[in-house]
Order: structure tokens, then C-alpha cells, then sequence
């Protein structure tokens, strides 16, 4: 059986798979993105990516709790699929971060904030690129794009041989302790298939987090990096990341 069989195939059982129902129940009736079901999804309609507002922010880690609830992250050791860092830089120009547990109870307030020339919060996950070095040094094809920019992982492909999770520049991998492959940030592919919002950008009091289409003028997403100074992370690399920051500092590496 070819690769491109085998990937259709895992893609279908994401869309296949049930949503949280935890999450649902918290949360309500979900924002329709484009597609009602899963199995009138194709695609090749559309090309997704995420913008983060970083001024809107608080730090709260509901993201990261929503994302290892509807993901079923492993508890131990502490993995994440997304987390948030706070940059303290103080008056000295130093840059302090910290990420305690992901951030998914919250930061402590700054002991000394006499000593604070300013802080705020990045929320980081996977970028899915458009030029990703995690499927470039895959040897075997497991990791992969989707026809609609989201990069996933094929567990029935991969062999555990960490490559991916030593080439991603973010740090967005890690290697799941019970299936021994390489897991990440989806999207939450199971959800975005069936027209809902990933569980991150869902649970936002603050609405940091912008999902949508890339190419449609009328998305939510659109209508940000119109109105918006946009910056990625680590643009140098030329992963042509498809996570978009407003506001983000000069600080944050």
C-alpha cells in the first residue's frame, strides 16, 4: 500500500474520532468554522493557520488545560502541545523566562516588580510551516502535511527515532511515553474537520488566539494579519511558519 494511502487513511480516523466530551460540556455550543461534518470535509478547501494576539494574553493556562483534556496529553512526565512562557524583562534589559508546568496553573505574581521594566505572556505550540524541517528529516514519511497546511504525525508510520522532535526548531515536539512515537499540536484536526475550533483558541477569555482560513479574505484570521503588524518566531530559520504574533517583543526567541 503507498504512503499517500496509508496517510489518507490515518487522516480519516482524526476525523472519525469523537470530540472531548469534558470540553464540550464546560464550554457549549462551539464556533462553526466551514465544514459541518467530517464527512463532507475535503481538505483541499482549505489552508488553516493561527494568530495570537500577544497583548491579550493574561497567562490564565486554560489553553493548556483545555489542550491536554481534549488531546489526552500524557500527565508523566509533563508534556504539552501547547504552553505559555512569561517574558519579565527587567530594568537591567534582562530577559527572564519561565514556563512553570506550561503555564497551565498560572504564573505567581513577580516577587520584586520594582525591579520590572515590563512582562507579558507568549503562548507557543507547533507552527505546522510551510517548509517544515520535521517532515524534511523524517526517514520514513511519518510525519507529514495535509492537504490544508496542517502538519501531522502517522503513529502506525513512525519509529520513535526522535529526528523530527531534534530538527523542530520551536520545540513543539516530544516523544509519547506510551505509544513511543512522536506527538504535537494538530489543531486539533478532529475538531477543525467537523467545523469546530481547536479546544485552545475555544476556551480564550480573552480571545487571544485567531484560527482560521489562510486564504479566504473573510475569515476571522484574514481580517487580523490585515490590521495587524505580524511577526513569527525564529523567521530567520525560513520555516514559513504559520503561527502569526501581534505585538510580540523583541525578547522572545
Amino acid at each position: 500500500m503507498s504512503d499517500s494511502c496509508n496517510r489518507r487513511e490515518f487522516v480519516n480516523r482524526i476525523l472519525q474520532s469523537s470530540s472531548s466530551f469534558l470540553l464540550l460540556s464546560v464550554c457549549g455550543p462551539v464556533s462553526a468554522l466551514t465544514a459541518p461534518t467530517a464527512q463532507s470535509y475535503n481538505p483541499d478547501e482549505h489552508y488553516y493557520g493561527m494568530g495570537i494576539q500577544v497583548d491579550k494574553c493574561i497567562g490564565c493556562g486554560s489553553c493548556v488545560a483545555a489542550c491536554k483534556t481534549e488531546n489526552e496529553v500524557p500527565e508523566e512526565p509533563i508534556y504539552f502541545r501547547t504552553w505559555v512562557e512569561r517574558y519579565v524583562i527587567t530594568l537591567e534589559n534582562e530577559a527572564v523566562v519561565e514556563s512553570p508546568e506550561g503555564g497551565i496553573n498560572g504564573f505567581k505574581t513577580v516577587e520584586d516588580e520594582r525591579d520590572v521594566l515590563r512582562s507579558f505572556f507568549v503562548p507557543k505550540l507547533c507552527n505546522h510551516c510551510d517548509n517544515p524541517p520535521c517532515v524534511q528529516v523524517c526517514p520514513v514519511g511519518a510525519t507529514f502535511m495535509t492537504p490544508d497546511g496542517v502538519i501531522l504525525v502517522d503513529q502506525d508510520y513512525c519509529i520513535g527515532c526522535r529526528y523530527c522532535i531534534q530538527a523542530c526548531p520551536f520545540g513543539a515536539r516530544y516523544l509519547d511515553p506510551v505509544s513511543k512515537t512522536a506527538d504535537k499540536c494538530t489543531f486539533c484536526y478532529h475538531r477543525i474537520s467537523k467545523g469546530l475550533l481547536p479546544a485552545c483558541v475555544e476556551i480564550c477569555p480573552t480571545q487571544a488566539r485567531i484560527f482560521g482560513e489562510m486564504k479566504t479574505l473573510t475569515s476571522p484570521l484574514r481580517r487580523f494579519m490585515r490590521m495587524s503588524q505580524l511577526q513569527t518566531l525564529k523567521p530567520y530559520l525560513n520555516t514559513k511558519s504559520k503561527v502569526f504574533y501581534s505585538q510580540l517583543d523583541i525578547e522572545v526567541r
